[in-house]
């Protein structure tokens, strides 16, 4: 008998956003549980076009549109909640990265499926509109000596060719990660002095928009009206959101967080540190890929982490929380 048989072991679930989309995500369990075949056929249902057939079949340049990814992540990931719900595995708290909080949102009961795959459809739309392509960008800065951030930041929008351009942190992932965004020519200078300060890598993201900077107050203002319209019931399980970090319980400040996450940054390191502060040990991905798995790893060497996106992570799981 180990230690971990008399340990109440806490339980977070955790939903990936844009970067963990792949052509077939998805379909594997669709193919073998019948909870998640049905949220497919929700999908397409609420949204009036073939999302399953994208989301298994592509193409994938289709499928990297905003506002298809977002609706596809959303629909993966509820569709994997649905087969461990019926596996009675069940979190104690839930978090999302960036578009991933309405699937945590809709596995604590505060948002039914059906409302939030109609507004991550429209907040793509919304986000992709803000921006004419081409004129923002996003980066990702690797291990980045610290204290460089803020100085590399500033300095990329105080040259001459700035003339009134942003960018500003988007993400802060795990302490070896920075995403940061803006216009692409300050995102480009920013990579460059992050390289000359001794970031171990700073390379340009393959994105259709800057993400989660003040470029993104359209959209927000945007997805306001759809956010009042839509009903949100107090949560079953608590999340920790992604704008502030912090514990939520009710309906309005769910509303609230979604509302908040678009222009400001993901503070991802800020919710696991926080979750584990509220004594979680255990962390399962719902959905697709792997990405969150990976930057756990970054944050707390400690914690425990797996992931369920595909039929065949199942027993996986069920031997984690053994």
């Amino acid at each position: 008998m180990t230690l971990k048989s008399f340990v109440l072991m806490k339980t977070a679930f955790v939903f990936p956003g844009q970067g963990s989309q792949y052509v077939g995500m998805g379909k594997s369990l669709a193919e073998k549980f019948a909870a998640a075949r049905a949220i497919f056929d929700q999908a397409d249902e609420a949204l009036g076009f073939p999302l399953t057939q994208l989301c298994f079949e592509g193409p994938a340049e289709t499928l990297q549109l905003t506002e298809n990814m977002q609706p596809a992540l959303l629909t993966v990931s509820v569709a994997a909640w649905r087969v461990l719900d019926q596996q009675n595995v069940h979190p104690d708290f839930v978090a999302g990265h960036s578009v991933g909080e309405f699937s945590a949102l809709v596995c604590a009961k505060s948002l039914a499926f059906a409302d939030a795959v109609r507004l991550v459809r429209k907040r793509g739309q919304y986000m992709q509109e803000a921006v004419p392509v081409g004129v923002g960008a996003m980066a990702a800065l690797l291990k980045l000596p610290a204290g460089n951030l803020e100085s590399i930041l500033a300095l990329a929008c105080q040259t001459e060719a700035s003339q009134g351009e942003v960018v500003a942190a988007a993400g802060f992932n795990s302490p070896d990660q920075v995403v940061i965004a803006g216009h692409t020519g300050a995102v480009g200078r920013a990579v460059e002095l992050a390289k000359a300060a001794g970031a171990r890598r700073a390379l340009l993201l393959p994105v259709s928009a800057p993400f989660h900077c003040a470029l993104m107050e359209p959209a927000q203002q945007r997805l306001k009206a759809d956010l009042d319209a839509t009903e949100f019931r107090d949560l079953t399980v608590p999340l920790v959101n992604g704008w502030q970090a912090q514990v939520v319980h009710t309906g309005a400040e769910a509303r609230e967080g979604l509302y908040q996450q678009v222009p400001n940054p993901v503070r991802w390191t800020e919710v696991i540190q926080k979750l584990s502060s509220l004594g979680v040990t255990r962390f399962i991905e719902v959905g697709a890929g792997g990405v969150l798995t990976g930057l756990l790893r970054n944050i707390g060497s400690a914690l425990e982490s797996s992931k369920f996106g595909e039929a065949e992570d199942l027993e996986k799981v069920h031997a984690a929380i053994a």
